[in-house]
Protein backbone atom coordinates (compact mmCIF):
# COMPACT_ATOMS: atom_id res chain seq x y z
CA UNK A 1 0.00 0.00 0.00
CA UNK A 2 1.21 3.38 -1.14
CA UNK A 3 1.31 5.93 1.26
CA UNK A 4 1.06 9.54 0.44
CA UNK A 5 3.62 11.20 2.67
CA UNK A 6 6.28 9.14 1.26
CA UNK A 7 5.36 10.21 -2.18
CA UNK A 8 5.48 13.59 -1.49
CA UNK A 9 8.77 13.97 0.44
CA UNK A 10 10.32 11.64 -2.83
CA UNK A 11 8.82 14.09 -5.32
CA UNK A 12 9.96 16.79 -3.46
CA UNK A 13 13.42 15.79 -2.75
CA UNK A 14 14.07 13.39 -4.94
CA UNK A 15 11.57 14.20 -7.78
CA UNK A 16 14.20 15.01 -10.38
CA UNK A 17 15.39 11.47 -10.80
CA UNK A 18 11.51 10.50 -11.02
CA UNK A 19 11.74 8.55 -7.90
CA UNK A 20 8.41 9.18 -6.41
CA UNK A 21 7.07 8.02 -9.85
CA UNK A 22 8.92 4.30 -9.54
CA UNK A 23 7.46 4.21 -5.95
CA UNK A 24 3.52 4.56 -7.49
CA UNK A 25 4.48 2.25 -10.07
CA UNK A 26 4.62 4.74 -13.05
CA UNK A 27 7.92 3.04 -14.45
CA UNK A 28 7.44 4.57 -17.88
CA UNK A 29 7.04 7.94 -16.30
CA UNK A 30 9.90 7.76 -14.32
CA UNK A 31 12.28 6.58 -16.59
CA UNK A 32 11.31 10.01 -18.52
CA UNK A 33 12.18 12.05 -15.50
CA UNK A 34 15.72 10.05 -15.68
CA UNK A 35 16.41 10.80 -19.09
CA UNK A 36 15.49 14.90 -18.60
CA UNK A 37 16.79 14.94 -14.89
CA UNK A 38 20.22 17.32 -16.92
CA UNK A 39 17.45 19.67 -17.34
CA UNK A 40 16.23 20.60 -14.57
CA UNK A 41 12.35 20.47 -15.73
CA UNK A 42 12.06 17.36 -13.74
CA UNK A 43 13.01 18.70 -10.55
CA UNK A 44 10.32 21.63 -10.98
CA UNK A 45 7.96 19.09 -11.60
CA UNK A 46 8.70 17.11 -8.97
CA UNK A 47 8.61 19.52 -6.42
CA UNK A 48 5.21 20.55 -7.15
CA UNK A 49 3.92 16.81 -7.21
CA UNK A 50 4.85 15.92 -4.03
CA UNK A 51 3.18 19.06 -2.65
CA UNK A 52 -0.10 17.72 -4.24
CA UNK A 53 0.91 14.54 -3.14
CA UNK A 54 0.73 15.83 0.33
CA UNK A 55 -2.37 18.14 -0.03
CA UNK A 56 -4.42 15.48 -1.57
CA UNK A 57 -7.42 13.44 0.68
CA UNK A 58 -6.45 9.89 2.21
CA UNK A 59 -9.93 8.76 0.17
CA UNK A 60 -8.72 10.42 -3.21
CA UNK A 61 -4.95 9.29 -2.91
CA UNK A 62 -6.27 5.89 -2.19
CA UNK A 63 -8.57 5.68 -4.82
CA UNK A 64 -6.19 6.38 -7.33
CA UNK A 65 -2.74 4.75 -6.27
CA UNK A 66 -3.88 2.15 -3.96
CA UNK A 67 -7.08 0.96 -6.16
CA UNK A 68 -9.35 1.48 -2.89
CA UNK A 69 -13.10 1.94 -3.50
Amino acid sequence: MKNKLVAGLLGIFLGGFGIHKFYLGKIGLGIVYILFCWTGIPSIIGFIEGIVYIATSDENFDKKYNNAA
